[in-house]
């Protein structure tokens, strides 16, 4: 057997594991908690020998399109890349493994407040829904912080086609590779004061939370809760995350 043939067969392996931890996850329980917080989180999805592979990304420019430096936009302190395509391949893999999964939430969401559904079944279909709006831009993220960085409270959204879900995904250990850190997720509860929920993010979980907004329940039936997320400040070491957004840019 060739080098080629053992490498492409060996990716293959990988990539069908990914997609087995993904489908592994008691994705009922999750649901439950997406309903209730607006944020729950999985099993271990990566190892940390592929958090390392990630994380060495990170100093390849060519695999970026673009880098934001959060202080120049005012969005905090620290430095994320958009990954250009295509996607390496745990990346491409992860957000395939975990569409079908949300999907169901996203639809459940979308009819309880009224909404438009307008999520393909797979997430190849929904993509060419949003190049062809225009958002042909790859959305997926590696981010870095140092101590003393952190991200303001923000959403998502990069134009008309939005999906009401994502996840970011720990690739560093809180407590040995940095300190601080944890995620932050604010609802604006209607006609109440905001409900902030914390993260910590262990290496290789990953965290599903709102892109936007979810419904809640009130005494006129369902109301739509914006939902805002974040980053504290990094205290010591260095922290690195993946995000997956299923819409592009």
């Amino acid at each position: 057997m060739s080098t080629t043939t053992t490498t492409t067969a060996k990716r293959r392996a990988r990539t069908a594991s990914l997609a087995e931890r993904v489908g592994a996850a008691d994705w009922t329980a999750l649901a439950g908690e997406l309903d209730t917080l607006g944020c729950a989180l999985t099993p271990r999805l990566l190892s940390p020998a592929d958090c390392r592979d990630l994380i060495a990304l990170y100093d390849r420019p060519s695999r970026f399109r673009s880098t934001i430096d959060m202080a120049r936009h005012r969005f905090g302190s620290g430095q994320y890349r958009y990954f250009a395509d295509p996607l390496p391949e745990p990346v491409r893999a992860l957000r395939e493994a975990f569409y079908p999964h949300l999907l169901r939430t996203a639809r459940d969401w979308a009819d309880k407040l009224g909404r438009p559904a307008p999520w393909p079944d797979t997430l190849g279909e929904w993509l060419t829904l949003c190049h062809e709006a225009g958002q042909a831009k790859s959305s997926q993220i590696l981010l870095r912080y140092g101590a003393g960085d952190w991200n303001a409270l923000h959403r998502d959204i990069f134009g008309d086609m939005v999906f009401p879900l994502q996840v970011v995904i720990g690739l560093d250990e809180q407590g040995t590779d940095y300190t601080g850190g944890e995620f932050l997720l604010v609802e604006q509860r209607p006609r109440a004061q905001s409900r902030g929920t914390t993260t910590v993010l262990p290496r290789g979980h990953g965290l599903i939370f709102t892109t936007r907004d979810r419904p809640v329940r009130s005494a006129r039936g369902w109301s739509a809760g914006p939902v805002r997320h974040g980053v504290s400040t990094v205290r010591s070491g260095r922290r690195h995350s993946l995000g997956l957004v299923f819409h592009d840019a």
